[in-house]
């Protein structure tokens, strides 16, 4: 009897240490990331396993969705209350999330040592209405990217300063014989032509948005989607770019079907690894051009931050790992693919060696990026936009026409 009850009380006690030993190792997360562009997939999940290897009593799963489908998975996954404790959010979400509260404000959880040392630009992408919602994470525009080797080819000595000698410079190339269609853009119904678009609408001087009303039928908004149209209609741009997202751009530019990209940082390296490209050691890059008496250059402001969801149970573990993805010690390592938040790390031979010509683009085009609207409604006006701008390329609507519809079903 002493015997069973001593077994039975030994048997409890290996029985809760167990117990006690899983629930210290069974915090776990539910991180959602984008599949294309920015950090590779591998990227993100040696960063994750570094800090799992550094916290041991946290476990990680992640979850990777194209860009299409980052922002419904985040919203529809509150709206069945729970899933996600991390997310990456766009730029453009911060209004919407914010009033429908789908992220926790944390603001007083940022520290005085990152708000001195992380660029100042930086912080935008992740404030609405004065608050702070996660830490930026991918500090991004869009640069254009050109073929040495084929602009040396055409006697060109520089790359376009302005969107007009892309045009001529573009010519130039087809009327050698060298490519038949020198420029690749990503203007599929998607939100990577609004990016296209807003890099032109920045150049052109344009408005969104004037005492929250539609402002882009007019001005500068008009003149972007006028010269997306020409260079389409002109036999100069890739008709396939209707279709592209920015992965197709970097295949195609990568196979040297192409003289000029828009595209974002990530295809640097990429384009210059032999192990990927055709054009390895031939990739120019400069910040996208600007418009005579307007601009000098022109970007978008493609940055993207994390997030903690309102509907985590796990806040604290969720806010250590953002910080830890955030580190200026996480981004230096893995800087080839998304340049640093923090402003000390353009110093770090580390950061810089190899990739001068891309630093040196980005000092003028992160200065110069330019948002697009912000809004709660911005789903529906994208939505808008991207039908217009496939309109106005197909030929079904005039500029104008196109412009004027998007401003009637973007809800604002």
């Amino acid at each position: 009897m002493l015997k069973s009850t001593r077994n039975a009380l030994l048997g409890a006690t290996l029985l809760g240490l167990t117990f006690a030993g899983q629930a210290y190792a069974e915090t776990t997360l539910n991180a959602l990331f984008m599949a294309q562009a920015a950090y590779s997939e591998a990227d993100v999940r040696a960063m994750t396993e570094a800090f799992t290897k550094a916290n041991p009593d946290v476990k990680v799963n992640l979850e990777f969705v194209p860009y299409e489908g980052l922002h419904d998975k985040t919203v529809l996954a509150q709206g069945s209350g729970g899933g996600y404790d991390v997310v990456l959010f766009d730029v453009i979400w911060p209004a919407e999330y914010a009033s429908n509260k789908v992220l926790v404000d944390v603001t007083d959880r940022v520290t005085d040592e990152m708000n001195k040392g992380i660029l100042p630009g930086a912080w935008t992408t992740v404030e609405y209405d004065g608050k702070r919602y996660g830490m930026p994470w991918i500090l991004d525009t869009k640069y254009l990217f050109y073929n040495k080797e084929i602009l040396e080819k055409a006697g060109i000595k520089a790359p376009p300063k302005t969107w007009d000698e892309l045009a001529e410079q573009a010519k130039a190339i087809k009327d050698k014989g060298l490519l038949q269609t020198p420029i690749a853009w990503s203007w599929s119904q998607a939100e990577a032509a609004i990016c296209d678009y807003t890099t032109l609408v920045s150049a052109y001087g344009g408005k969104f948005l004037d005492g929250g009303k539609p402002a882009f039928t007019t001005g500068g908004g008009l003149d972007a989607l006028n010269y997306m149209v020409t260079s389409y209609t002109s036999g100069l741009t890739n008709p396939n770019s209707k279709e592209f997202l920015e992965e197709d751009v970097r295949k195609v530019f990568q196979n040297g079907e192409a003289a000029f990209a828009l595209n974002w940082t990530y295809m640097y390296n990429l384009a210059n690894d032999p192990k990927e490209s055709k054009v390895a050691g031939k990739v120019g890059v400069v910040p996208a051009p600007g418009v005579t008496g307007k601009s000098e250059v022109s970007a978008v402001n493609g940055s993207m931050g994390l997030g903690i969801t309102a509907t985590s149970k796990h806040p604290e573990e969720a806010w250590k790992y953002i910080v830890h993805m955030t580190s200026q010690q996480t981004q230096n390592a893995y800087a080839k693919l998304s340049l640093p938040i923090w402003a000390s790390s353009y110093e770090d031979a580390s950061v810089t060696k190899g990739q001068e010509e891309l630093i040196a683009a980005a000092k003028l085009g992160l200065a110069a990026m330019y948002p697009r609207p912000t809004t709660p409604k911005y789903q529906e006006l994208s939505t808008a936009l991207q039908q217009a701008i496939q309109e106005a390329l197909l030929g079904q609507a005039s500029p104008e026409d196109a412009l004027k519809t998007a401003a009637e079903n973007s809800g604002l």
